[in-house]
């Protein structure tokens, strides 16, 4: 571990001799009296920002957690860490940053919480890489964690249906198709988010916060409340409580971080519909967890677990609406008494998750259509997928909601960047029956492995979402769904197969069977991976360029050390 020797009460060599003085000199000009120096130092890591609806409403949940953990009798030291927002780069050239900027939020956290010997840490985050980041970090440290969610934005609502921001990307792709004016275009953009929050289906954020819930690191419930209600931030107060009780039991992150917390974690991810991304973080999170975790223990939970919430982006309700059906506990219960969850992994509290659900009823609630009754569920398997077969030795993650025909063969229609791909959508150049692929969108090849929202939403809007298939070596939005496949490795700018593809390649990919199959004789392949020239990087300086040396397959997380 990254960590020092002793993780609870590492600040207390402040009151160690003449030669910590200074030390003391320093902390007494932030506040610090004579009986506060045997008291344990909690970070604050903040994600406030007001570059995104999804951090704006943070200062206020670390202000509360600042209170409580003083009532605690811990001194509490708040400090910032970064946060992008994905729905504004979507589709730019600063989506590139996203997947990078999980790395320096975790590294941010570490270094803070290591370079001031803080007992512990409460993070507070909101949009998709502040809660993998924070975890990453969190593992890497081993002290005293918990997670604080920002919480999620309320819908938006025109003409009686509920809006989130993908209606938003949607209604692009119907423009273009020419089935809405300018005037609706305007007025779903208006009315797409209505204020503070996470995007506010199951998209990623609302996906990892769900994950972080079912791994025991925040609180019960606290993962689809509303941003803007107000039991958001009395579950900031409580978590800090939580964490201050933590740090005199000496309940450690290697305790709670165990292949049954991430077999929690997937299986919940599986049964609410949750995200691609899960699989990219959960990898990450593991590796600096020193969990062993594979690609392929997504497939195997995933054969086991069906998915019950009729969730967007494919579904019909959001996050509020599953908060008002029972949240995350009434499905994780649910898992449970169908022996799909480890009722004994450990908690944050100091409960197990078996004792913090035991007053939660098995059964879905009455008068609701969120959360599938066990007996008939939305699907009967797990809806992310991992595919493999010569275009992806490494593995590929599909997502297979939402759409009526689960294979497709087709020819390729070969795009080497996501701007190229959605200039042909728009323009009415891709045909049904066609296979998309995007190519050096990948870790190192794009770098930073974009989301391709932009291009996936606008083959939806165009009506071909059941009959266009679309591959690629980036990753995808927690907002997209369709015949889609992503995460595909090796990437292009590793001489992966995906490389080699050529216009009008036949192309199937058939969930099925768990293939994706360049339909090409072996020995073409061959000659053209022979013919094969790694193109030059995109960046050779700068935070991008680092990153593309340092970062590993996406089959592995994505990791960068």
């Amino acid at each position: 571990m990254a960590a020092p020797d002793t993780p609870a009460l590492r600040s207390s060599a402040v009151t160690a001799g003449a030669e910590r003085t200074p030390n003391r000199a320093m902390l007494r000009a932030v506040g610090f009296g004579d009986a506060d120096f045997v008291k344990p130092i909690v970070g604050v890591a903040s994600a406030f920002s007001t570059i995104t609806p999804c951090n704006i409403g943070l200062a206020g949940l670390a202000d509360r957690a600042v209170e409580s953990l003083r009532a605690a009798g811990t001194m509490p030291q708040i400090f910032g860490t970064i946060t992008v927002s994905d729905g504004i780069s979507m589709g730019t050239e600063g989506m590139k940053y996203s997947l990078v900027s999980r790395e320096v939020i975790a590294d941010s956290i570490e270094t803070t919480c290591n370079a001031q010997s803080m007992d512990g840490v409460l993070v507070v985050g909101g949009c998709d890489k502040n809660m993998p980041g924070a975890m990453i970090a969190i593992a890497r440290m081993n002290i005293p964690a918990i997670f604080v969610y920002g919480g999620t934005i309320k819908p938006g609502h025109l003409g009686g249906k509920d809006l989130t921001i993908v209606s938003a990307f949607e209604a692009v792709g119907e423009y273009s198709a020419g089935k809405i004016t300018e005037r609706q275009l305007l007025d779903v953009e208006r009315s797409a988010c209505p204020g503070a929050g996470s995007c506010g289906g199951m998209y990623t954020a609302n996906t990892m916060s769900s994950a972080i819930e079912a791994m025991g690191f925040s609180l019960m419930y606290s993962s689809t409340m509303a941003a803007e209600d107000a039991e958001k931030s009395d579950s900031s107060a409580q978590s800090a409580s939580v964490l201050a009780r933590a740090i005199q039991k000496k309940i450690l992150p290697s305790a709670l971080l165990t292949r049954k917390a991430f077999e929690n974690a997937i299986a919940v991810v599986m049964a609410i519909g949750g995200s691609t991304n899960a699989v990219l973080h959960l990898l990450a999170i593991a590796h600096a967890a020193k969990v062993p975790l594979t690609i392929d223990d997504f497939e195997a939970i995933r054969s086991r677990v069906p998915v019950l919430c009729d969730l967007k982006p494919s579904g019909r309700f959001v996050a509020t609406d599953l908060h008002r059906a029972g949240g995350i506990p009434r499905v994780m219960k649910m898992l449970l008494a169908h022996g799909l969850l480890h009722g004994d992994a450990l908690t944050i509290t100091g409960a197990t998750v078996a004792e913090m659900l035991s007053d939660v009823p098995a059964e879905p609630p009455a008068g609701q259509e969120v959360i599938r009754p066990w007996s008939s569920p939305l699907y009967r398997e797990g809806h992310l997928t991992i595919l493999k077969g010569n275009l992806a030795e490494e593995g590929a993650v599909a997502k297979i909601t939402g759409i009526k025909h689960s294979s497709i063969t087709g020819p390729a229609r070969v795009f080497d960047s996501e701007e190229e791909c959605l200039k042909a959508i728009l323009a009415g150049k891709i045909r049904r029956g066609d296979v998309i692929v995007i190519r050096y969108e990948g870790p190192r090849g794009g770098p930073g492995m974009r989301e391709m929202l932009a291009p996936t939403s606008a083959i939806i809007g165009a009506g071909l979402g059941d009959s266009v298939g679309l591959i690629t070596d980036g990753r995808f939005s927690g907002g997209t769904y369709g015949m889609v496949v992503g995460h595909v490795a090796p990437e292009a700018y590793a001489g992966g197969t995906i490389a080699l593809v050529q216009e009008n390649d036949l192309v199937t990919i058939d969930a099925g069977r768990r293939l994706l199959h360049l339909d090409v004789p072996e020995a073409e392949i061959a000659r053209r991976r022979s013919a094969w020239v790694q193109p030059p990087p995109r960046y050779r300086s700068g935070v991008l360029a680092k990153y593309a040396r340092q970062v590993s397959s996406s089959s592995t997380g994505a990791v960068t050390d």
